[in-house]
């Protein structure tokens, strides 16, 4: 979950920088881990606003074409366009990771929330 509320801050990283170090200096990048769905939540819904943001301030076709590099210390993992990365390392990672939360709920009795629609466990529409 905690994963999933920050994966919309990535569009922010994605549109307003050309290129993001996941561990600059040798250090990996580390994140507070929230202590309650309280602070998932919040988290979220300021990464969702911080996305609307850069996306809104991105009209321009030129940014999303723009090349942006994922960096390891410096050393170039890849570079894309950034309308590539929003689709495949955005976009698609946050489906991937919905649907293993999905799953992870199942598997613990949890009834899963609507995604596009009632869940089955919402009972009939």
């Amino acid at each position: 979950a905690k994963h999933l509320a920050e994966l919309p801050g990535w569009t922010k990283e994605t549109m307003t920088r050309d290129e993001l170090d996941i561990a600059p200096g040798g250090q990996v990048m580390q994140t507070v881990p929230p202590k309650n769905r309280k602070e998932i939540l919040e988290l979220f819904d300021k990464n969702v606003a911080a996305a609307r943001e850069a996306l809104t301030k991105a009209s321009d076709d030129a940014v999303f074409f723009k090349p942006w590099s994922l960096l390891n210390n410096g050393n170039k993992i890849f570079t894309l366009p950034k309308i590539a990365v929003m689709r495949g390392f955005v976009m698609n990672h946050i489906v991937h990771h919905r649907a293993q939360l999905g799953v992870y709920l199942r598997l613990n009795n949890v009834a899963v929330p609507s995604l596009y629609g009632p869940s089955a466990d919402e009972g009939s529409m």
